[in-house]
């Protein structure tokens, strides 16, 4: 959550831009995402530029001496924003539109990136001079007062504050998954540099960016000295499809300045026949849309056959089951209906989890880690897609903090179960040799199968689960402790009431006498 004068200093744009003459607040978020984006190219880039001297690897500035804009050849660094932020309003406002914005809007891998496609209708709308240096001013601060928050996350908190000013406005707000809760997923599943990795309802790629960042930090000599996984990881690893085109263009803007060149970022429908994706994917991670219900006549035909309904968030598991291919995983939140909802089609698709693929991990999450958006109680699935069954046991962990309250104001706090759930994940049973091979780094071995049913996590075999009619609900399989507790008897509580009422009595008596 963004709090404090980060906050205040972002309030303070939102301000110059409705001093402006901005005030629909998606244009006012788009030409703020315009302008980070070229602020971060310019970092990006230098970045790039160094870890390429440190690796011995051949680098080329998007700032070459001569850039071509349009029919132009121009001096590339006067598109750096480190350069064109000296000059002064009007040479700005020049540099800006006539150069600096047509060069954004063709990078990208030419016309047919997604880059490109989600780009060639923006327009830049600041309209005066003087307003572009007044932004240009209080994003520079804003870029100073997060580097001083020293958050690795910040970025993403500032876009998810951002897009909170659209739902404040009464328009179709959206807001994103927390990114602590996204890291926790990625670094359940471990992403590997030869995966091919997609979010069906990716937004602004939170999910993407996260398996992007682990990548990097785990595997980045693996990727970047080997050419096939390095052009894997550049252009054919990241997959999103979304049906908000502002979305979009934020996604695809937000993994180019995380170095990803040619992300496959498109607007789909993802439940209808405009997906045709099928035995793709070996990873999905995802937070589905849990808008209740919608046409069944657009949704495509197969995914009704594994689930007939209208709901969303089963329609979403039956598509990851068919996108995925035999062997590919999947991590992906849940409301807490989905887990134990009585319907027909709750538990056909519950059945095709745990009977048709192996189910692995069911972990509920406490009901305040989408505040202050929603108060949604949810959980996260995990599984691997079989095609013909596997489920032994079921993992279940009962997460009651995250590391903020739970509370509206969510702020930071010291109870966090997310570091127990990754390491007691990754030493189960089934993950042993992968772990070993893999090199997790695991320094403790926890026994889960040992675990009562009144410990955090514990194993559910898959008999009890068929037997409860596919009810994945912790609170089916947690039994509760209870302490006895001693209260004093009748006659003593009596005695002590009697004491206070005499005490009271005398009180009384001795404020009147003082009147």
């Amino acid at each position: 959550m963004i709090t404090g004068e980060l906050k205040n200093r972002i309030d303070g744009l939102w301000d110059i831009f409705a001093a402006g003459g901005l005030v629909n607040p998606l244009d006012v978020i788009e030409q703020i995402t315009y302008l980070m984006f070229i602020h971060d190219l310019d970092t990006t880039d230098n970045l790039r530029a160094k870890e390429s001297a440190m690796l011995g690897l051949p680098f080329k500035s998007i700032f070459a001496d001569e850039v071509m804009v349009g029919d132009r050849k121009i001096d590339g660094k006067q598109l750096k924003w480190s350069v064109f932020y000296d000059f002064d309003a009007g040479r700005m406002y020049s540099v800006m539109q006539e150069w600096v914005f047509p060069f954004i809007k063709n990078l990208g891998g030419g016309k047919d990136s997604a880059y490109s496609k989600y780009m060639s209708d923006a327009i830049f709308k600041l309209p005066t001079p003087l307003l572009l240096s007044k932004v240009v001013d209080s994003l520079d601060q804003i870029y100073d007062q997060m580097e001083k928050v020293k958050d690795s996350d910040i970025r993403g908190d500032v876009y998810e504050y951002l897009l909170s000013k659209i739902a404040q406005s009464g328009l179709n707000g959206q807001f994103r998954t927390p990114r602590h809760i996204i890291k926790m997923m990625v670094e359940l599943m471990q992403p590997k540099p030869d995966f091919t990795i997609c979010d069906p309802a990716c937004g602004t790629a939170g999910f993407l960016v996260a398996s992007e960042e682990y990548l990097m930090a785990n595997h980045k000599k693996e990727i970047f000295f080997d050419r096939v996984k390095k052009d894997h990881f550049l252009n054919h690893m990241f997959f999103g499809y979304d049906m908000d085109r502002t979305m979009l263009r934020i996604g695809a803007m937000n993994m180019m300045t995380h170095g990803v060149d040619s992300p496959f970022i498109e607007y789909r429908d993802s439940l209808s026949d405009q997906n045709p994706d099928k035995e793709k994917f070996d990873l999905i991670l995802a937070n589905p849309p849990f808008k209740g219900s919608l046409d069944a006549d657009t949704v495509s035909a197969d995914l009704l056959k594994v689930c007939k309904t209208k709901k969303t968030e089963l329609l979403f598991l039956a598509l990851f089951l068919r996108m995925l291919k035999t062997g590919g995983r999947c991590a992906c939140i849940v409301p807490d209906g989905v887990l134990f909802g009585s319907s027909t089609a709750h538990k056909a698709i519950r059945k095709e989890l745990v009977e048709g693929n192996r189910l692995e991990a069911v972990i509920s999450m406490p009901s305040g880690v989408f505040k202050p958006y929603a108060g949604v109680s949810t959980g996260i699935l995990i599984f691997t897609k079989t095609g013909h069954g596997g489920t032994d046991k079921v993992w279940f962990y009962d997460m009651t903090a995250d590391g903020y309250s739970l509370d509206d104001k969510r702020t930071e706090i010291k109870e966090n179960d997310i570091p127990d759930i990754i390491a007691r994940f990754r030493s189960l049973d089934c993950h042993c040799e992968a772990s070993a091979r893999t090199g997790c780094g695991n320094l403790q071995t926890y026994n889960e199968a040992e675990n009562p049913r009144t410990a955090k996590s514990f194993f559910v075999p898959k008999a009890e689960i068929v037997e409860n009619g596919y009810d994945l609900s912790i609170n089916k399989y947690k039994k509760t402790e209870y302490v006895a507790v001693e209260y004093p008897s009748t006659t003593e509580i009596l005695a002590d009431l009697h004491e206070l009422e005499m005490q009271i009595t005398a009180g009384l008596a001795e404020l009147e006498g003082m009147l």
